[in-house]
């Protein structure tokens, strides 16, 4: 795995954090960021926290000056420093400077950080098992930075796309019928042929019905979009790990969710193995994922982040983890 892929799955854990905390404490700073915003977002961080060694270095290497707490007055005329933070929050811009991001890390509280530090504790056989799911039905790319993700997903509505699909056929039939009857009642019949046949000119009622039905159409098209858009803004649920599986659980006071709902991870469960465990598939691929604690491993029924860690990821079992961990599986009951 090289840097680059590194440096984007950083740069994609600090957006979603970003897009997980605009709404929050920090609204006034994130929610419509702007440079002027943004350094008084950072100037508030560094003047009311004591901020590690690691972030001042950032700070040192991005703005070109050393924080002092006395210089107010002169930071506060650095904005012009701030814009690529600014333009990479609103997805403006993939910024090439690491300083950036790790600025971008801190205002969002976003840990680990900076760059140098989410490398070392990024478990190498993580990333490289990120590499080999990519291409199978377990790799999901869009995971937040606590893990998980929530989205509205086109399966939730089956019909959605088949009555969206009626619709459009029904406004074109529609249009081409008045458009039938507009050239009908600008046509001089008198001049027609004997033994052409013409469309039934329609009466007054029938346009009126007509247009009822259109407007019928289209309001119900609006009516669902606007459905859709109001479910897409609903808070999102929350789960909590409780001993060996998830839970839903409520937002806090605040209005959070420690772990949002992920539908892709719910049903996670923690599994005891014994002798008889079928630990895969007729295909020989892995049917109970693992994750390495001290000397043991724990056992679990999918793919997931690691629940009491969510930085890291369970692995698929394999015969030289079931041989060096798990030969003396108890007998089942």
């Amino acid at each position: 795995m090289n840097n680059n892929t590194l440096e984007d799955l950083y740069k994609k854990a600090i957006k979603e954090k970003y897009e997980e905390v605009k709404n929050g404490d920090d609204f006034y700073f994130l929610n419509a960021p702007t440079r002027g915003k943004l350094n008084k977002l950072c100037w508030e961080k560094f003047a009311n926290n004591d901020m590690h060694s690691n972030d001042l270095n950032v700070f040192n290497s991005l703005l070109g000056l050393s924080f002092d707490i006395s210089a107010k007055k002169k930071f506060k005329q650095e904005t012009d420093l701030f814009r690529p933070v600014e333009k990479f929050f609103k997805g403006e811009t993939d910024p090439d400077k690491i300083d950036v991001v790790d600025m971008a890390a801190i205002l969002v509280d976003f840990n680990p950080r900076p760059f140098n530090k989410f490398r070392k504790e990024i478990d190498p056989e993580n990333l490289k098992l990120i590499e080999e799911l990519r291409d199978t039905k377990h790799y999901k790319p869009d995971f937040s930075s606590v893990g998980f993700s929530n989205e509205i997903e086109i399966k939730n509505f089956p019909d959605l796309k088949n009555e969206e699909v009626k619709e459009d056929k029904n406004e074109e039939v529609e249009q081409d019928e008045v458009d039938v009857i507009e050239q009908d009642e600008n046509q001089d019949l008198e001049t027609i042929p004997a033994g052409i046949s013409t469309p039934v000119k329609i009466g007054g009622e029938d346009r009126v019905k007509f247009r009822w039905k259109r407007y019928f159409v289209i309001a119900a098209f609006l009516a669902v979009f606007g459905i859709i858009i109001y479910l897409s803004m609903l808070p999102k649920d929350c789960m909590q790990w409780t001993g060996n599986h998830y839970e839903r659980t409520e937002r806090s006071d605040e209005g959070y969710c420690d772990t949002y709902y992920d539908a892709r991870y719910f049903d996670l469960k923690k599994i005891e193995v014994c002798d008889s465990t079928k630990f895969f598939d007729d295909n020989g691929r892995a049917k109970v994922w693992y994750i390495r604690v001290g000397d043991s491993v724990e056992c679990y029924n999918q793919f997931a982040p690691y629940p009491e860690n969510t930085q890291r990821f369970l692995k698929p079992i394999t015969q030289y983890i079931i041989k060096q961990y798990l030969s003396d599986r108890p007998k089942c009951n």
